[in-house]
């Protein structure tokens, strides 16, 4: 299933996505995509809704994050070999681990926001996933278990903020819009092999970010397993899991996002997401 919560923000309702690419209405059946929504048994009982008994959403109809009341965003850092190359850093012997405030999670076709005082506003693609049960110390080959389904994120980052303030990555990793997630929340079933699906990020139209997930350190269910070890994770929580490299930071010489620029970035069989640079407002 492709679960997808639409609607304006704040006021979205839960959806799926047929076959055709038609949005359905599903709050006849769940009041919202959250963690408990996102249970075996809850997946099993929506899976077998025929579509097309549902309403359709209004065509062109805005899509917000696929799941909602997201307690915690975890992300992975240079967790891509030729990232971790192109940024001139070690490749990690352990995941490296950051976090992102939910409330910096926005729909995938939203708006980006220029945070006050920025000056290194970057890109980078991402596979996220979706915790679909409580992992608290899940041994790897138990950890495909605990993952609803796999998302698209936008790691929007302030290299400024996160590299030449002071302390952690969280300064330029949290800002209001630097999460879009979507379009789409993919359940499990539906991805073959979840570590050989290619991605981009184009900028104005040019290609900036070509990469595949067969390149990443650490997989998916590694990542998990290892974050589980240190903390519980919780139905519907979000981990996004590192960038392929073509970041403006690695380019020589570096560059940075402007107002009016536009982003399109996807991942196969996971769908699209495209938003605008917009200059800070209050």
């Amino acid at each position: 299933m492709k679960l997808v919560r639409f609607g304006a923000p704040g006021a979205e309702k839960p959806g799926l996505c047929d076959t055709d690419g038609t949005i359905r209405d599903l709050s006849g059946h769940v009041k919202d995509i959250t963690g408990e929504t996102l249970s075996q048994s809850s997946l099993a009982a929506l899976k077998k809704i025929d579509p097309k008994s549902l309403p359709a959403a209004p065509k062109g109809v805005r899509l917000g994050a696929p799941v909602a009341n997201v307690h915690n965003f975890i992300a992975i850092g240079l967790n891509y070999s030729d990232h971790a190359k192109e940024t001139g850093a070690d490749i990690p012997k352990e995941p490296i681990i950051f976090a992102k405030l939910p409330n910096c999670i926005v729909g995938a076709n939203d708006d980006v926001m220029i945070p006050k005082g920025s000056t290194k506003l970057d890109w980078e693609v991402e596979i996220a996933f979706v915790v679909g049960k409580r992992a608290r110390y899940v041994e790897e080959k138990d950890a495909p278990a605990h993952i609803a389904g796999y998302t698209v994120c936008n790691d929007v980052s302030e290299r400024y903020f996160q590299i030449e303030r002071g302390g952690q990555w969280m300064k330029g990793k949290c800002a209001e819009t630097f999460g879009p997630l979507g379009p789409w929340l993919v359940t499990s079933d539906e991805i073959k092999d979840v570590q050989s699906l290619p991605m981009f990020l184009d900028l104005n139209g040019k290609r900036m970010q070509t990469g595949s997930t067969s390149t990443m350190i650490f997989t998916c269910a590694h990542i998990l397993h290892y974050v589980s070890q240190f903390m519980v994770l919780e139905a519907g929580d979000v981990i996004t899991t590192g960038t392929p490299p073509g970041v403006g930071l690695g380019m020589k010489p570096p560059l940075f996002l402007k107002a009016g620029d536009v982003m399109t970035l996807g991942i196969e069989g996971l769908g699209q997401q495209q938003q605008k640079v917009v200059p800070f407002k209050m």
